[in-house]
């Protein structure tokens, strides 16, 4: 979508954008993680002795597909990184600035394989000295192993080149070169040139991120507690994914030896355990950072904040906002997304939010203290009876719903205290009565997104628009035409303020659809014809 005028992008607004480019990648993993977890699950000897039925062999190698199919994102998880971050940063011709990250991620493993070999380390087999060099096999080059962080380090320069060369004019004998043709030629070169640097410097990355590992594993108990409260205070302000990608997918998470390689990071650990055929039972200290340290908060803790809301609401308002909670829940119990409940206090009573995180991060070391060992990424009902359930009792599955009834009755109660103690205005409870809901358009979304559009100030006022898993992303020429009220009022959840020129509005599932409707809705406007001149 073309802006109508440039804006500087400050560092704050970058590390958003770059957060958000994460959720491609995570949104495949989940679901090739469930693919996994179903395919393994049931294709091991324990569910099979207990269950006779499913060693039927049509029905084995359909399990064994689920596992080979649910293993691609976790094997090409790096280059996906790569490809991904400047096809979400990339203002225009995306397709160029994704091709453009492959060639970027493949260029550097080439340059540093080259390093490698003209200082005699390769070519070699012998497993000691490919130890002490981290090198491995990445798109079937021997190269140092740089993981995430030397994706997300591709990622950002060929961002960066992208955006600086991809309308490049070239001289007329070099004009077949020139614009969106330049930009995978001047990656080439450039982390041509980045990867003779790498096994250089590299060494004192990898410092820094053990360092971070060394200090939440060094916390103890308290480890997890710390990653999932951090996680929960950084949400607002779409920073989480950053702190969630260091321990999932890097040495911050912990490293291990599975299956004969070592992997680093607590979610690659767990799909590598998944998918090891020799591995039985899967790491504490991996699942501790993962899908089990949500479920006391996401499963018991926020359905009862929901219930203590409706209860607290006057009596005349709970029809109206009862659809609002219980959406609200049936997405956080079932899809691991909590914003819509979360964005119904965060704003009127941000000290429940601040207790709220300690207590979700509190759920991460009971479990952890317990010995719960869940996998993967959502903490959602799916990722417990798949990762939990059927992977019989060694999980300790029995364990979360005790542990999320405990949660139920202590959000409830702190909730329901503080509502009614300090008069907060969650739903239901304003003074003036509340405004009947607005009619959904016959549109996809289920959204008035014409009226949304006009609320953000009209087609004029949008310079960029994105979006998240739940949340609109923009950047506006004038805040003072966004019409909060009118957002509100038109089932936005909530509308963060970030600067002068760039908000979130907080949509829900639904936020693809609405955003993809707005889109379509500046483009019309962008094709239709100036007005003429009034005649004197």
């Amino acid at each position: 979508m073309p802006a109508n005028k440039k804006q500087k992008v400050t560092l704050w607004e970058f590390f958003q954008s770059l957060g958000k480019t994460f959720m491609l990648p995570v949104a495949l993993l989940s679901f090739c993680g469930i693919m996994l977890g179903i395919g393994s699950s049931l294709s091991s000897h324990d569910v099979v002795t207990l269950l006779p039925a499913l060693g039927n062999p049509v029905l084995q190698l359909i399990f064994v597909w689920m596992s080979k199919v649910g293993s691609f994102a976790f094997s090409f998880l790096p280059v996906m990184f790569a490809i991904a971050i400047p096809l979400g940063m990339a203002r225009e011709n995306k397709g160029v600035a994704a091709f453009s990250g492959f060639v970027g991620f493949a260029v550097l493993n080439l340059a540093i394989n080259f390093y490698l070999t003209a200082n005699g380390t390769l070519p070699t087999v012998d497993p000691l000295v490919l130890k002490a060099n981290n090198i491995q096999m990445i798109l079937g080059i021997q190269s140092i192993d740089t993981g995430i962080l030397g994706a997300v380090i591709v990622g950002i320069i060929v961002y960066m080149l992208h955006e600086r060369y991809n309308t490049i004019r070239l001289p007329d004998a070099l004009a077949f070169f020139g614009g969106t043709r330049f930009v995978p030629i001047v990656t080439t070169v450039v982390l041509g040139l980045v990867g003779l640097l790498i096994p250089l410097i590299w060494p004192f990355f990898a410092a820094g991120i053990n360092g971070l590992g060394r200090l939440i594993q060094g916390a103890g108990v308290f480890g997890p507690m710390i990653f999932g409260s951090g996680e929960r205070l950084l949400l607002p302000f779409g920073l989480h994914h950053i702190l969630v990608a260091l321990i999932r997918f890097t040495e911050a998470g912990g490293t291990m030896d599975v299956c004969g390689r070592e992997v680093s990071g607590a979610l690659t650990i767990f799909q590598a355990q998944l998918s090891c055929p020799t591995t039985h039972g899967f790491s504490e200290s991996a699942t501790q950072f993962l899908s089990q340290g949500k479920m006391p908060a996401f499963l018991g803790g926020l359905p009862g904040a929901a219930l203590a809301m409706y209860h607290c609401a006057k009596p005349e308002n709970r029809h109206k906002i009862k659809g609002l909670l219980i959406s609200g829940v049936v997405a956080c119990v079932v899809g691991g997304t909590t914003e819509p409940i979360e964005f119904l206090f965060l704003f009127v009573a941000p000290v429940l939010y601040v207790i709220h995180a300690i207590l979700t991060g509190l759920g991460f070391t009971i479990m952890s203290v317990l010995g719960v060992t869940i996998g993967n990424t959502d903490g959602n009902i799916i990722d417990f009876v798949v990762f939990g359930i059927l992977h019989g009792t060694a999980t300790k599955w029995y364990l979360v719903p005790l542990v999320a009834a405990i949660w139920f009755a202590a959000y409830y109660a702190i909730f329901r205290f503080s509502i009614t103690r300090f008069n907060i205005k969650t739903p239901g409870r304003e003074s003036e009565s509340m405004p009947a809901a607005a009619v959904p358009s016959s549109s996809k979304s289920g959204y008035n997104v014409p009226v949304i559009l006009s609320a953000l100030g009209g087609a004029g006022n949008i310079v960029s628009l994105d979006n998240c898993i739940t949340r609109l992303r923009l950047s506006v020429a004038d805040m003072s035409l966004v019409d909060d009220a009118t957002l509100k009022a038109n089932r936005a959840i909530g509308v963060v303020h970030l600067n002068e020129h760039n908000l979130q509005v907080v949509i829900g599932p639904q936020v693809q659809s609405v955003k993809d409707e707005l889109d379509y809705l500046i483009r019309e406007a962008a094709h239709q014809p100036a007005p003429e001149p009034a005649m004197v």
